[in-house]
Protein backbone atom coordinates (compact mmCIF):
# COMPACT_ATOMS: atom_id res chain seq x y z
CA UNK A 1 0.00 0.00 0.00
CA UNK A 2 0.92 3.77 -0.38
CA UNK A 3 3.04 5.49 2.39
CA UNK A 4 -0.09 7.49 3.93
CA UNK A 5 1.14 11.40 5.41
CA UNK A 6 -2.33 12.39 6.24
CA UNK A 7 -5.09 11.70 8.55
CA UNK A 8 -8.09 10.18 7.28
CA UNK A 9 -10.08 13.59 8.49
CA UNK A 10 -7.02 15.94 6.78
CA UNK A 11 -7.89 13.63 3.61
CA UNK A 12 -10.99 14.34 3.71
CA UNK A 13 -11.14 17.73 4.51
CA UNK A 14 -8.92 18.31 1.13
CA UNK A 15 -10.98 16.67 -0.83
CA UNK A 16 -13.71 18.76 0.21
CA UNK A 17 -11.31 21.85 -0.72
CA UNK A 18 -11.08 20.15 -3.62
CA UNK A 19 -7.51 19.57 -3.11
CA UNK A 20 -5.77 16.09 -3.81
CA UNK A 21 -3.87 13.92 -1.67
CA UNK A 22 -1.65 11.70 -0.81
CA UNK A 23 -4.69 8.71 -1.93
CA UNK A 24 -8.47 9.05 -2.52
CA UNK A 25 -10.43 9.21 0.76
CA UNK A 26 -12.28 6.46 1.25
CA UNK A 27 -15.73 5.96 3.39
CA UNK A 28 -18.90 4.10 3.26
CA UNK A 29 -21.70 6.58 3.42
CA UNK A 30 -24.96 5.11 3.36
CA UNK A 31 -23.71 2.18 2.54
CA UNK A 32 -22.64 -1.29 4.41
CA UNK A 33 -21.75 -4.73 3.86
CA UNK A 34 -24.69 -6.99 4.09
CA UNK A 35 -24.75 -9.96 6.70
CA UNK A 36 -24.21 -12.63 4.40
CA UNK A 37 -21.57 -11.05 2.15
CA UNK A 38 -19.67 -9.91 5.61
CA UNK A 39 -19.58 -13.83 7.01
CA UNK A 40 -17.91 -14.42 3.57
CA UNK A 41 -15.62 -11.65 3.76
CA UNK A 42 -14.68 -12.75 7.50
CA UNK A 43 -13.89 -16.29 6.20
CA UNK A 44 -11.76 -14.91 3.27
CA UNK A 45 -10.08 -12.67 5.07
CA UNK A 46 -8.98 -14.64 7.84
CA UNK A 47 -8.10 -17.32 5.85
CA UNK A 48 -5.52 -15.07 3.03
CA UNK A 49 -4.60 -12.27 5.19
CA UNK A 50 -4.93 -13.37 9.35
CA UNK A 51 -7.21 -10.43 9.58
CA UNK A 52 -10.94 -9.89 10.93
CA UNK A 53 -13.55 -7.10 8.74
CA UNK A 54 -12.80 -4.76 11.34
CA UNK A 55 -8.73 -5.02 11.46
CA UNK A 56 -8.93 -4.68 7.58
CA UNK A 57 -11.34 -1.67 7.19
CA UNK A 58 -10.25 0.62 9.88
CA UNK A 59 -7.20 1.96 8.82
CA UNK A 60 -8.97 2.61 5.36
CA UNK A 61 -12.26 3.99 6.08
CA UNK A 62 -11.74 7.85 6.34
CA UNK A 63 -15.60 8.63 7.34
CA UNK A 64 -17.32 7.77 11.09
CA UNK A 65 -20.39 8.56 11.64
CA UNK A 66 -21.65 9.34 15.35
CA UNK A 67 -24.96 10.01 16.69
CA UNK A 68 -26.68 11.10 20.03
CA UNK A 69 -28.11 8.97 22.44
CA UNK A 70 -31.57 8.18 22.73
CA UNK A 71 -33.39 9.22 26.03
CA UNK A 72 -36.83 9.32 24.63
CA UNK A 73 -40.19 6.86 25.12
CA UNK A 74 -39.62 3.01 24.64
CA UNK A 75 -40.14 1.88 21.33
CA UNK A 76 -41.39 -1.23 19.99
CA UNK A 77 -38.85 -3.34 18.57
CA UNK A 78 -40.08 -2.81 15.37
CA UNK A 79 -41.27 1.10 15.70
CA UNK A 80 -39.04 3.76 14.99
CA UNK A 81 -39.08 7.47 16.23
CA UNK A 82 -41.35 8.38 14.01
CA UNK A 83 -44.00 5.60 14.75
CA UNK A 84 -43.14 3.25 11.61
CA UNK A 85 -43.02 -0.29 11.96
CA UNK A 86 -40.95 -2.79 9.71
CA UNK A 87 -40.49 -6.45 9.43
CA UNK A 88 -37.86 -9.18 7.94
CA UNK A 89 -38.76 -9.46 4.65
CA UNK A 90 -36.34 -12.78 3.67
CA UNK A 91 -34.16 -12.49 0.53
CA UNK A 92 -33.04 -15.94 1.03
CA UNK A 93 -29.83 -15.43 3.03
CA UNK A 94 -30.58 -12.87 4.97
CA UNK A 95 -33.74 -10.20 4.89
CA UNK A 96 -34.64 -6.63 4.96
CA UNK A 97 -37.06 -3.99 7.14
CA UNK A 98 -39.42 -3.41 5.45
CA UNK A 99 -42.24 -1.29 6.50
CA UNK A 100 -45.53 -3.10 7.13
CA UNK A 101 -47.36 0.21 9.29
CA UNK A 102 -47.66 3.85 8.34
CA UNK A 103 -48.77 5.84 10.95
CA UNK A 104 -50.24 8.27 8.63
CA UNK A 105 -51.85 6.27 5.82
CA UNK A 106 -55.36 7.03 6.75
CA UNK A 107 -55.30 10.96 8.01
CA UNK A 108 -57.67 13.12 6.24
CA UNK A 109 -57.16 16.44 7.79
CA UNK A 110 -54.21 18.92 9.34
CA UNK A 111 -55.72 18.05 12.76
CA UNK A 112 -55.51 14.24 12.39
CA UNK A 113 -51.74 14.89 11.32
CA UNK A 114 -51.02 17.54 14.69
CA UNK A 115 -52.14 14.52 16.72
CA UNK A 116 -49.41 12.22 16.06
CA UNK A 117 -47.01 11.64 18.30
CA UNK A 118 -44.07 13.80 16.97
CA UNK A 119 -40.63 13.07 17.86
CA UNK A 120 -38.45 15.53 20.24
CA UNK A 121 -34.89 16.62 20.05
CA UNK A 122 -35.47 15.92 23.70
CA UNK A 123 -35.80 12.56 23.10
CA UNK A 124 -31.90 12.37 22.97
CA UNK A 125 -28.79 13.49 24.61
CA UNK A 126 -26.51 15.41 22.45
CA UNK A 127 -23.82 16.16 25.58
CA UNK A 128 -22.22 12.61 25.12
CA UNK A 129 -21.11 13.59 21.65
CA UNK A 130 -17.72 14.84 22.29
CA UNK A 131 -17.15 12.06 23.85
CA UNK A 132 -18.55 9.51 21.60
CA UNK A 133 -16.02 11.70 18.74
CA UNK A 134 -13.26 11.43 20.96
CA UNK A 135 -13.57 7.58 21.20
CA UNK A 136 -13.85 6.88 17.67
CA UNK A 137 -10.67 9.62 17.01
CA UNK A 138 -8.82 7.80 19.88
CA UNK A 139 -6.92 5.19 17.65
CA UNK A 140 -7.19 7.31 13.87
CA UNK A 141 -8.40 10.66 13.28
CA UNK A 142 -11.13 10.30 10.63
CA UNK A 143 -14.33 12.71 9.17
CA UNK A 144 -17.01 12.97 11.79
CA UNK A 145 -20.81 12.89 9.74
CA UNK A 146 -23.97 13.42 11.42
CA UNK A 147 -26.92 12.05 10.31
CA UNK A 148 -30.17 11.39 8.87
CA UNK A 149 -32.31 14.40 7.27
CA UNK A 150 -34.63 11.97 4.81
CA UNK A 151 -37.40 14.93 4.80
CA UNK A 152 -38.98 13.13 2.08
CA UNK A 153 -38.41 9.96 2.97
CA UNK A 154 -39.44 9.94 6.44
CA UNK A 155 -42.81 11.78 5.09
CA UNK A 156 -44.14 9.12 3.43
CA UNK A 157 -42.35 6.55 5.55
CA UNK A 158 -45.65 7.71 7.67
CA UNK A 159 -48.20 7.75 5.27
CA UNK A 160 -47.17 5.50 2.44
CA UNK A 161 -45.18 6.02 -0.97
CA UNK A 162 -48.39 6.03 -3.65
CA UNK A 163 -50.09 8.02 -0.87
CA UNK A 164 -48.23 10.97 -0.51
CA UNK A 165 -47.58 11.49 -4.28
CA UNK A 166 -51.53 11.78 -3.93
CA UNK A 167 -51.09 13.94 -1.94
CA UNK A 168 -49.25 16.34 -4.06
CA UNK A 169 -52.06 16.32 -6.73
CA UNK A 170 -55.06 16.11 -4.62
CA UNK A 171 -54.36 17.21 -0.74
CA UNK A 172 -51.04 19.31 -1.16
CA UNK A 173 -51.77 21.24 2.17
CA UNK A 174 -51.68 17.93 4.02
CA UNK A 175 -48.39 16.79 2.27
CA UNK A 176 -46.62 20.41 2.95
CA UNK A 177 -48.21 19.75 6.63
CA UNK A 178 -46.53 16.64 7.07
CA UNK A 179 -42.80 17.19 5.22
CA UNK A 180 -42.56 20.94 7.51
CA UNK A 181 -43.21 19.26 10.53
CA UNK A 182 -40.75 16.78 9.36
CA UNK A 183 -38.02 19.71 8.36
CA UNK A 184 -39.06 21.49 11.65
CA UNK A 185 -37.43 17.91 13.74
CA UNK A 186 -34.89 17.27 11.15
CA UNK A 187 -33.52 21.29 11.47
CA UNK A 188 -33.42 20.98 15.20
CA UNK A 189 -31.67 18.07 15.29
CA UNK A 190 -29.12 19.12 13.14
CA UNK A 191 -28.80 22.34 15.05
CA UNK A 192 -28.61 20.52 18.47
CA UNK A 193 -25.50 17.62 17.63
CA UNK A 194 -23.58 20.46 15.45
CA UNK A 195 -23.68 22.54 18.44
CA UNK A 196 -22.75 20.23 20.76
CA UNK A 197 -19.60 19.37 19.12
CA UNK A 198 -18.46 22.59 17.38
CA UNK A 199 -15.79 22.23 15.24
CA UNK A 200 -15.48 18.80 15.50
CA UNK A 201 -18.18 17.40 12.66
CA UNK A 202 -17.37 17.60 8.99
CA UNK A 203 -20.23 16.17 7.62
CA UNK A 204 -24.16 16.32 7.58
CA UNK A 205 -25.78 13.49 5.86
CA UNK A 206 -28.86 14.48 4.23
CA UNK A 207 -31.02 12.08 1.80
CA UNK A 208 -33.96 11.53 -0.35
CA UNK A 209 -34.29 9.22 -3.41
CA UNK A 210 -35.57 11.33 -6.29
CA UNK A 211 -34.89 9.22 -9.02
CA UNK A 212 -34.88 5.58 -10.30
CA UNK A 213 -32.85 3.38 -12.09
CA UNK A 214 -34.52 4.92 -15.93
CA UNK A 215 -35.38 8.62 -14.58
CA UNK A 216 -36.40 10.78 -11.80
CA UNK A 217 -39.60 9.51 -9.56
CA UNK A 218 -41.23 12.58 -9.49
CA UNK A 219 -41.53 15.89 -12.16
CA UNK A 220 -39.29 18.83 -11.52
CA UNK A 221 -42.24 21.31 -10.34
CA UNK A 222 -43.59 18.77 -8.18
CA UNK A 223 -39.92 18.43 -6.17
CA UNK A 224 -39.81 22.53 -6.28
CA UNK A 225 -42.77 22.85 -4.92
CA UNK A 226 -42.85 20.45 -1.87
CA UNK A 227 -39.83 18.89 -1.28
CA UNK A 228 -36.99 21.12 -2.43
CA UNK A 229 -37.73 24.01 -0.23
CA UNK A 230 -37.35 21.92 3.43
CA UNK A 231 -34.26 20.72 2.50
CA UNK A 232 -32.70 24.25 1.19
CA UNK A 233 -34.03 25.70 5.14
CA UNK A 234 -32.53 22.53 6.59
CA UNK A 235 -29.05 23.16 4.47
CA UNK A 236 -29.07 26.98 5.53
CA UNK A 237 -29.24 25.59 9.28
CA UNK A 238 -26.83 23.32 8.47
CA UNK A 239 -24.03 25.61 7.11
CA UNK A 240 -24.51 28.09 9.99
CA UNK A 241 -21.57 26.10 11.03
CA UNK A 242 -18.50 26.82 10.00
CA UNK A 243 -16.81 23.96 8.72
CA UNK A 244 -19.61 21.05 8.18
CA UNK A 245 -20.33 20.36 4.53
CA UNK A 246 -23.86 18.92 3.83
CA UNK A 247 -23.52 15.43 1.84
CA UNK A 248 -26.98 14.57 0.31
CA UNK A 249 -27.78 11.01 -1.21
CA UNK A 250 -29.47 10.30 -3.70
CA UNK A 251 -29.92 6.84 -5.67
CA UNK A 252 -30.76 6.37 -9.63
CA UNK A 253 -30.70 8.65 -12.35
CA UNK A 254 -30.69 12.04 -10.40
CA UNK A 255 -28.77 14.39 -13.12
CA UNK A 256 -31.93 16.22 -14.24
CA UNK A 257 -31.78 17.72 -10.49
CA UNK A 258 -28.42 18.51 -10.25
CA UNK A 259 -28.49 22.04 -10.57
CA UNK A 260 -31.47 22.01 -8.37
CA UNK A 261 -29.76 20.15 -5.52
CA UNK A 262 -26.71 22.53 -5.73
CA UNK A 263 -28.88 25.75 -5.64
CA UNK A 264 -30.66 23.96 -2.68
CA UNK A 265 -27.49 24.04 -0.89
CA UNK A 266 -25.52 20.78 -0.98
CA UNK A 267 -21.67 20.54 -1.32
CA UNK A 268 -21.19 16.57 -1.73
CA UNK A 269 -23.31 14.37 -4.08
CA UNK A 270 -23.55 10.81 -2.53
CA UNK A 271 -24.51 7.12 -4.60
CA UNK A 272 -23.46 7.99 -7.58
CA UNK A 273 -25.26 5.02 -9.35
CA UNK A 274 -23.44 5.14 -12.88
CA UNK A 275 -25.10 2.10 -14.04
CA UNK A 276 -28.53 4.18 -14.10
CA UNK A 277 -29.90 6.01 -17.03
CA UNK A 278 -27.72 9.28 -17.79
CA UNK A 279 -25.17 8.88 -15.26
CA UNK A 280 -21.88 9.34 -16.55
CA UNK A 281 -18.50 10.40 -13.94
CA UNK A 282 -17.37 12.29 -16.95
CA UNK A 283 -20.28 14.40 -17.41
CA UNK A 284 -20.99 15.11 -13.67
CA UNK A 285 -17.20 16.25 -13.01
CA UNK A 286 -17.03 18.10 -16.33
CA UNK A 287 -20.27 19.91 -15.44
CA UNK A 288 -20.54 20.30 -11.77
CA UNK A 289 -16.96 19.47 -10.74
CA UNK A 290 -16.05 23.03 -9.45
CA UNK A 291 -19.36 23.92 -7.39
CA UNK A 292 -20.06 19.70 -6.15
CA UNK A 293 -17.53 16.95 -4.63
CA UNK A 294 -18.84 13.16 -4.65
CA UNK A 295 -19.12 10.21 -2.78
CA UNK A 296 -19.80 6.82 -3.80
CA UNK A 297 -19.82 5.46 -7.38
CA UNK A 298 -18.29 1.64 -7.28
CA UNK A 299 -21.60 -0.22 -8.52
CA UNK A 300 -22.86 -2.36 -6.12
CA UNK A 301 -25.29 -3.47 -8.95
CA UNK A 302 -22.70 -4.89 -11.94
CA UNK A 303 -19.08 -4.47 -10.91
CA UNK A 304 -18.97 -5.87 -7.36
CA UNK A 305 -21.61 -8.71 -7.29
CA UNK A 306 -20.71 -9.81 -10.96
CA UNK A 307 -17.43 -8.44 -12.44
CA UNK A 308 -13.72 -10.09 -11.81
CA UNK A 309 -11.71 -8.64 -9.28
CA UNK A 310 -9.35 -6.93 -12.26
CA UNK A 311 -12.65 -5.58 -13.70
CA UNK A 312 -13.73 -4.03 -10.00
CA UNK A 313 -9.91 -2.37 -9.78
CA UNK A 314 -10.28 -1.24 -12.99
CA UNK A 315 -13.73 0.92 -12.24
CA UNK A 316 -12.03 2.27 -9.30
CA UNK A 317 -9.18 3.13 -11.09
CA UNK A 318 -11.47 5.01 -13.35
CA UNK A 319 -13.65 6.83 -11.19
CA UNK A 320 -10.29 8.23 -9.09
CA UNK A 321 -8.90 9.30 -12.51
CA UNK A 322 -12.09 10.85 -13.60
CA UNK A 323 -13.40 11.84 -10.28
CA UNK A 324 -10.26 12.26 -8.13
CA UNK A 325 -8.57 15.00 -10.23
CA UNK A 326 -7.96 18.16 -8.83
CA UNK A 327 -9.57 16.37 -5.64
CA UNK A 328 -13.66 16.90 -4.54
CA UNK A 329 -13.87 12.88 -4.54
CA UNK A 330 -14.20 10.55 -1.74
CA UNK A 331 -14.79 6.38 -3.37
CA UNK A 332 -16.71 3.94 -1.93
CA UNK A 333 -19.49 1.65 -2.90
CA UNK A 334 -22.30 3.40 -4.16
CA UNK A 335 -24.50 1.29 -1.83
CA UNK A 336 -24.56 -1.38 0.49
CA UNK A 337 -22.96 -4.34 -0.88
CA UNK A 338 -25.18 -7.29 -1.37
CA UNK A 339 -25.17 -10.96 -0.50
CA UNK A 340 -23.45 -13.08 -3.07
CA UNK A 341 -20.73 -10.58 -3.64
CA UNK A 342 -17.26 -12.36 -3.84
CA UNK A 343 -14.91 -11.31 -0.80
CA UNK A 344 -11.99 -11.10 -3.53
CA UNK A 345 -14.33 -8.26 -5.35
CA UNK A 346 -14.58 -6.13 -1.75
CA UNK A 347 -10.89 -6.68 -1.05
CA UNK A 348 -10.26 -5.47 -4.66
CA UNK A 349 -12.25 -2.79 -4.28
CA UNK A 350 -10.52 -1.90 -0.79
CA UNK A 351 -6.65 -2.46 -2.13
CA UNK A 352 -7.39 -0.91 -5.50
CA UNK A 353 -8.70 2.68 -3.77
CA UNK A 354 -5.30 2.75 -1.11
CA UNK A 355 -3.25 1.89 -3.28
CA UNK A 356 -3.65 3.55 -6.77
CA UNK A 357 -3.54 7.86 -7.24
CA UNK A 358 -1.99 8.95 -9.84
CA UNK A 359 -2.05 12.40 -8.72
CA UNK A 360 0.80 14.32 -6.65
CA UNK A 361 -0.22 15.88 -3.30
CA UNK A 362 1.87 19.39 -2.90
CA UNK A 363 0.59 19.65 0.96
CA UNK A 364 -2.56 21.02 2.34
Amino acid sequence: MTKETLSGRERVRLALRHQETDRIPIAMVCSGINAPARATLAEYLRRERGLTVEAYLEPLIDVVQVAPLYRGPKLAPDEDIWGVRRRPVSYGSGSYDEICYYPLANAETIDEILAHRWPSTDWFDYAVLPERIAAVQATRERAILVANGNIFESSWYMRGFERMFLDFVLHPDLAHEILRRVADFYVAHFNRMLAAAPGQIDLAFTADDLAGQQGPLLSHEMWETFIKPQHKRLNEAIHQFEGVHVIYHSDGAVLPFVEGLIDMGIDVLQALQFSARGMDPRVLKARFGDQLCFEGGVSVQTTLPFGSPEEVRAEVRELIEVLGRGGGYILGPAHNIQAGTPPENIVAMFDAAAEYYPFCHSGG
